[in-house]
């Protein structure tokens, strides 16, 4: 197994590390509604890419919104928590 000669210094180890770090996505505005989008990418607001229509944004919002519904619906009322129920001991 090789083994290095001498030890890397922490300035030799910066140096190379130093175009290892997080970047800030490239945004740019949407020609339809003007908002932020990524670049080559369908505009989250207004669901267009190079100038048409590729998502109906309106409709998979009014079925997230009919969806949130129906779960609220379906859920069942919890009971209250009591000490009774919280303690270790079972109540006899």
């Amino acid at each position: 197994m090789a083994v290095p000669k001498q030890r890397k210094t922490k300035s030799r180890r910066n140096q190379r590390r130093m175009h290892l770090h997080l970047q800030t996505p490239t945004l740019v505005d949407c020609p339809q509604c003007k908002g932020k989008k990524l670049m080559h990418a369908v505009c989250k607001t207004c669901g267009y890419y190079k100038g048409r229509e590729v998502i109906d944004v309106l409709k998979e919002k009014k079925a997230e919104k009919k969806k949130g519904v129906e779960k609220k619906e379906s859920e069942t009322p919890k009971k209250p928590l009591t000490m009774g129920s919280l303690s270790k001991k079972k109540e006899k």
